[in-house]
C-alpha cells in the first residue's frame, strides 16, 4: 500500500516539474510541440495532471529538453555530478556544448586551430560574448582587426561582419555565449555604444 501511495505521489508531481522545467526554458506549449510532436492539449493536459504520464510521452520531452528520464519523474539522485559533455567538430574547431536545454542563449567552449586564421566575415541575427581562455584570439568586426589574450572579453552584434579565429602562432580556447534572438549578455565592463562596439 505504501509503495502504490508512492507512486502515485511521485505520478502526481511529475505534471507541475513538466510546467516548471517548459517555463524555466521560455517554451511555450506550441514550441515545445514542435519539439515533440505531441499535441498542445496532450501537454497541457500533462502539465496540468488530467493525464497520466507515460513512457511515451516523457520520452520526447526528455530528448526536447535534453535532460535525463529521471529528472522528468523526480528520481532521486544517484550520487554522481559529472555531466559527460560530447565535442564535436564544425569546420575544423572543436565545439562543446556547455547549454544541455534549447532556449534562447547557449553556451560553447571552442577550441580553434592555429590553421584557422584567414577571415571570412559572415553576419546572422543575435549577439555573441566571446571570453579567452587561452592563446591569442583574432577578432574581425566591421572595420576592426582586434587581437584578444587570456582572460579578455568581447561582446558584439552578430549582424555586423565578423570573423574570429586564431592569429596563426596556436591554437585558442574560448568560451561563448550566443543569443539567438540578440540578446545582449551583460560583462561588468560596460561596453561602448552600439555605433562603436567594443572588443
Amino acid at each position: 500500500m505504501e509503495q502504490s501511495s508512492a507512486i502515485a505521489t511521485a505520478l502526481a508531481e511529475v505534471g507541475p516539474r513538466l510546467k516548471r522545467l517548459r517555463t524555466e526554458r521560455g517554451l511555450t506549449l506550441a514550441a515545445l510541440s514542435e519539439a515533440t510532436g505531441i499535441s498542445k492539449s496532450t501537454l497541457s493536459r500533462l502539465e496540468s495532471g488530467e493525464r497520466r504520464p507515460s513512457l511515451e510521452l516523457l520520452l520526447p520531452i526528455s530528448q526536447a529538453h535534453q535532460v535525463p528520464l529521471d529528472e522528468l519523474v523526480g528520481a532521486p539522485e544517484v550520487g554522481d555530478p559529472r555531466v559527460r559533455l560530447k565535442p564535436r567538430r564544425v569546420h575544423g574547431n572543436v565545439v562543446l556544448p556547455l547549454t544541455r536545454q534549447p532556449g534562447p542563449l547557449q553556451s560553447y567552449k571552442m577550441v580553434l586551430p592555429a590553421t584557422r586564421s584567414t577571415p571570412e566575415p559572415s553576419t546572422h541575427e543575435g549577439y555573441e560574448w566571446l571570453y579567452v581562455l587561452s592563446g591569442r584570439l583574432r577578432l574581425v568586426l566591421a572595420d576592426r582587426d582586434l587581437v584578444l589574450g587570456p582572460g579578455e572579453v568581447a561582446e558584439f552584434d552578430t549582424r555586423l561582419p565578423h570573423w574570429f579565429g586564431s592569429t596563426g602562432q596556436g591554437p585558442v580556447e574560448v568560451l561563448s555565449l550566443f543569443g539567438r534572438q540578440g540578446e545582449r549578455i551583460h560583462v561588468r565592463a560596460r561596453p561602448r555604444s552600439r555605433e562603436e562596439p567594443g572588443g
